[in-house]
């Protein structure tokens, strides 16, 4: 393996890195502290598509963890980019949370059910049918359908809820159309945050606690990779990927002195 740059820059997940099950991973103020201290451009990345980038700010602040509004990336902010390059001041019919509708205003989308150029699906805790059945004839009709992230699904105290990638596939099984997910893994969404921060991914680092989506993500826009075992992989599943993370760590909190 050729030897990497020194790191420059860091990416990190939200949900089973710094925090998990609505708590901080011990280790995170710290790592986040580290973060700030060093001055190295950093994003906290989240493929939940729910909350604005200034709800997600409070909600780590709450929990002792200070982050810059302008350090979070969504998938919500990823898919109005995305949208935004594509076919700039479009219409889109969403289904979804503030998070993701605060994110397509903001680029100039008119959210419409008349006759849109996409359905956008995104995460929320209120799927209905009518939605469901209004987006899949939209999409029999010719709009292009998209979608935040490829998630099964999202953790909740009370087990398992089902996300965005089993609405999608929903969807999908009626339409015979699939999506274009943007969040991760997707190396868009990582693209597009490191050029956000003014990164390059040669010089910059991934952190997250999947290897479905954070290290493939990392690995694909060339980035090293971290995979700490505080959320879903662990450590005996890691052989059944085809590709590993350049190192594992048991937390974020064998990571402090990389920064």
């Amino acid at each position: 393996m050729s030897e990497r740059k020194p790191i420059e820059s860091w990416l990190t997940d939200m949900d089973g890195v710094l925090i998990h099950e609505g708590v901080p991973v011990p280790g995170a103020e710290r790592f986040v502290k580290r973060l700030k201290e060093s001055g190295k451009p950093f994003l906290v990345l989240t493929n939940n598509s729910i909350y604005t980038r200034r709800d997600l700010g409070a909600r780590l602040a709450r929990m002792g963890l200070e982050v810059p509004v302008e350090s979070i990336w969504t998938s919500a902010l990823a898919t109005a980019r995305f949208l935004d390059d594509q076919r700039p001041g479009g219409s889109a019919y969403v289904i979804g949370e503030a998070g993701l509708t605060t994110a397509l205003h903001d680029v100039g989308y008119v959210l419409s059910d008349a006759d849109p150029d996409y359905v956008v699906l995104g995460e929320t805790r209120t799927y209905s049918f009518e939605a469901l059945t209004k987006a899949i004839r939209l999409i029999n009709a010719g709009a292009r359908f998209i979608a935040t992230n490829p998630d099964n699904t999202g953790p909740s105290t009370e087990g398992a809820l089902p996300a965005t990638g089993s609405v999608a596939a929903l969807i999908t099984k009626a339409t015979g159309r699939e999506p274009y997910f943007v969040g991760k893994p997707n190396p868009l969404m990582m693209r597009t945050g490191l050029n956000l921060i003014g990164a390059h991914s040669e010089t910059s680092a991934m952190i997250g606690d999947r290897m479905d989506t954070d290290v493939l993500a990392g690995l694909e826009a060339g980035m090293e990779t971290f995979l700490v075992l505080t959320g879903v992989t662990q450590r005996d599943e890691i052989d059944r990927y085809p590709f590993r993370p350049m190192t594992v760590a048991e937390s974020i909190a064998d990571l402090v002195d990389r920064v």
